[in-house]
Formats: structure tokens, sequence, C-alpha cells
């Protein structure tokens, strides 16, 4: 057995584009134990809304990060509705759901690129990042900005998509759905990236379960958990939402459910556009949050979000809290990288798509 060390990992790395940091217990080249450190980039982004108007906030909660930025300010309004019973149109809710799928699209496929960018392949790289110009593209289109969409509100959604342009969009999609094809199928049938990540990472049904993780982690372990299934806000449900599974449990798994998961934010998209209905998309807010607290969730391109409010009868609220996807999946990212190469830590890292920007507001 050889002599153990520490070895500090991030949290600036040549590979990792996320900004984490480990200590990690090395063996010669074999990781022994993984202990994380939270912090780095804290911005105290929750005690804003002890200085932000309720209404105001929503802009504040869009940034805790760029890529998510359109869920955060879906899950920060629906726990205001909540709070304050507030009831939103049929059509708000449609939109909502098209504007969270378009970010789940961007999301997967910055995800992607870097992957490929980390594996060496740095054409695959940027034919991932040329596909998801055509994303941003359409969030320009919709709602007037790239990254931050600044659509979404306490009682709705701030912009329409005529119905016209909805089936123009549908069109540029079932044309990027090709052009898809050819980057899921490098990524799933390379026999470079089979070497590189299965087998690698490896997290049980039973393990993924205990560890709580969530998201395309654990649906690559077998654990049918998505929030979409049971939402209460948005289309899923009125379009019969399943969803994608695998049962591998490693990097290779969690590389394949997100891929698969691109084609399923194309068909919720579609089916969304089929069956839009007419109508009003926002209703006017009136009062302030009463003395009172909700919670809720929302279904992020990383996993699920828990919202949680505290209202005080002003204009301010006395509390938010935010536990998000890249929280929940630390400690499963901890079970992965004990045993593993030291080579192998980067690619273990990302096939979580930890986003630290989230993980510490």
């Amino acid at each position: 057995m050889g002599k153990s060390t520490v070895v500090p990992f991030g949290p600036q790395h040549p590979v990792l584009p996320e900004p984490i940091h480990f200590d990690l217990e090395l063996e010669d080249e074999k990781v022994v134990k993984a202990i994380p450190s939270i912090g780095y980039v804290h911005r105290g982004l929750e005690k804003l809304v002890e200085k932000r108007g309720f209404q105001e906030y929503v802009y504040v909660a869009e940034r805790v990060c760029g890529i998510c930025s359109f869920g955060h300010g879906w899950g920060y309004s629906k726990a205001i509705e909540g709070l304050m019973e507030i009831e939103i149109p049929k059509r708000a809710e449609y939109l909502r759901t098209i504007w969270h799928e378009i970010s789940r699209l961007h999301s997967h496929l910055l995800w992607a690129g870097l992957g490929a960018d980390a594996l060496g392949f740095e054409s695959l790289f940027m034919q991932c990042w040329r596909i998801r110009e055509t994303i941003l593209d359409i969030i320009e289109q919709t709602t007037g900005g790239r990254v931050i969409f600044s659509v979404c509100k306490v009682g709705g959604v701030r912009r329409d998509i005529p119905d016209q342009e909805l089936k123009e969009i549908v069109k540029r999609l079932d044309a990027l759905k090709k052009e898809i094809d050819g980057v899921a199928d490098i990524f799933l049938n390379d026999e470079t990236i089979h070497a590189r990540l299965k087998g690698v990472g490896t997290v049980t049904y039973d393990e993924a379960v205990a560890l709580g993780c969530v998201g395309p982690t654990a649906r690559a372990s077998g654990v049918p958990q998505d929030y979409r299934i049971g939402d209460e806000g948005g289309a899923y449900k009125e379009l019969g939402f399943t969803p994608v599974l695998a049962t591998e449990g490693d990097c290779f798994a969690r590389v394949k459910v997100r891929l698969l998961e691109l084609y399923q934010s194309l068909d919720i998209i579609k089916g969304c556009v089929e069956n839009m209905p007419a109508g009003e998309i926002a209703v006017p807010v009136k009062g302030f949050p009463p003395a009172a607290e909700y919670f809720t969730r929302v279904e992020q391109p990383r996993g699920e979000a828990v919202y949680y409010v505290k209202g005080n009868k002003t204009k301010n609220l006395e509390r938010f809290r935010l536990r998000t996807p890249t929280n929940a999946n630390i400690p499963v990212l901890v079970k992965m990288l004990q045993g593993c190469d030291l080579a192998d830590v980067p690619n273990i890292i990302l096939t979580i798509d930890p986003c630290i920007s989230c993980c510490e507001r």
C-alpha cells in the first residue's frame, strides 16, 4: 500500500469550469476519501429578500444562476403565488413550461460541450455549442435576453409568444433534432468515451436513494424521481410526462440520461404548442404576502430545486430559502469519488453537472 497524501483539487482547474473544491486523500493514484469545501463564491443573495420587494426579488432569484435562471424565477414566483393563493392563467402555465424546457435544452447542450472538451473531443465540443446557439437565438427571440429571461413574474409571465411564432419555433427545433442525433451518436457509441466513462463513478439504486441525490444523477441509477411527474405547475401532467431512466448508475449512464432528455424536451415543447390554450398571460397581484410560509419545488435541468418563502404582511419577505440540485448531489459525488483513479476525478464531477453558483448563492 502506498503512502497516503492529501491533494487539494480546485477551485481552479484546467478541465473543470466550476469553482468546486475537494481535498482528495490519495494512496498512489487512488482516491481514498474526498472532502468537499463549500463557500468559495457565496454571494448572500437570499438575504436580499429583506431589502427588495417581493415583486422585485424575482430578478434577484433569476440571477442565482444564469443557466438555470428561468427555473429559479419560476420557483420563486410559484412560492409567492402559493403563499398569496394566486391562480395564474392556463396560457401562462404553458408558456412557463416551454421556456423551462428551452432552458433545459440550453443547459444540457452546454454541459455536453463541456463534457466533450474534458474528454478531449474538441470538434464535438464545438458542435454541441453550435447547436446551443440556435437555442439561445430562440430565447432571445421570445424574451429579449440570451441567458437571463426576465419573463416570469408573480401572477404569470411578462410576455406572450404569438401562436404563429410558436409554430415556427417548433419547425426550427424539428430541424435541430437531426443535428442532436449527430452528437448523441458520438457520445453513445464512441469506444473512447465508453472506455473513459463505463463502470466509472458507479452509484447503485439503493445508494442513490440513501444519499438523497436528485435529477439525472438519480435517474441514471434507476430512481424514477422527477418532480415534473407530480408538478402542480406547468403543463406536464396534461402531456403525460414520464422520466428518462437508466440502471447502470455510472458516468456513462448519467451522460445517456441527459442526452435522451434533449429529445424529451423537444417533444414537451411541441406538445405545449399543439395544446396551447388561449387567454390572458397574467393576473393582477394585490396586497402583500401574509404572515405565513410556503414551500414548493421545480425540476431544474440538474434536478429538483426547493423554494421556501415566509411573509410578514409587508412588501419585503421575512425569509427566502433555496436548496439547489448541486446541494443535494454533493454527498453522492463524495461516494462516487471514493476508490476512483485520480485521472477520473474531473469526468466524475462533470457527470453530476455541478453548478457552484446555484449551490453557494
